[in-house]
């Protein structure tokens, strides 16, 4: 009886990754739409969002760079502890060839404004994407928060973390895909 639950927990996993449904190009079919398969390994799917303070920022304008891409909301407790470390980190990359795309996962907000409340009491200076439509939540298919993927300069997801990190992974990860 244990085995075959255990089969069914695999067969579920396998479905969520995409199952069946991926193709020989890294796509998996979905409403009848070949979105980007995302895992390790494979190009990072590209997308476009818009800054709290109204910038339009896309994920491949940073192409060239290593990227932390970190989702996240403002009730998630795991998330607020992180936000220092990520503040730190930020700080002390911002001259560098890393940066930090925060996407706040706004559709599961009470608003926009408690975003803005929450980036200015922990005193946040990276970018806070405005994920309104869950379209990044979903694309990346974000189970739990906070979720962070590091992409290499070449757009290539190199590692998948989920739940909080400190200041000194993000820069072992980092570090890792340069």
């Amino acid at each position: 009886m244990r085995k075959l639950g255990y089969t069914i927990l695999f067969i579920g996993i396998w479905l969520l990754a995409g199952g069946s449904n991926a193709s020989a190009d890294g796509l998996v079919a979905t409403n009848g739409q070949a979105r980007p398969v995302v895992k390790i390994g494979s190009p990072a799917p590209d997308f476009e969002l818009t800054t709290l303070s109204g910038e339009q920022v896309k994920l491949s304008d940073y192409r060239g760079k290593v990227v932390i891409l970190n989702l996240w909301a403002t009730w998630c407790p795991p998330c607020k502890a992180e936000m220092p470390e990520m503040q730190g980190f930020y700080e002390k990359s911002r001259n560098s060839d890393i940066t930090l795309l925060s996407v706040n996962l706004t559709s599961q907000e009470k608003n926009e404004q408690a975003v803005a409340n929450f980036v200015a009491e922990y005193q946040l200076t990276f970018p806070i994407l405005l994920d309104k439509k869950d379209t990044v939540g979903k694309q990346y298919k974000t189970l739990s928060i906070p979720t962070s993927y590091i992409i290499d300069r070449k757009g290539i997801i190199r590692e998948k973390v989920i739940g909080p990190m400190d200041e000194e992974r993000m820069a072992v990860l980092t570090h890792g895909a340069s």
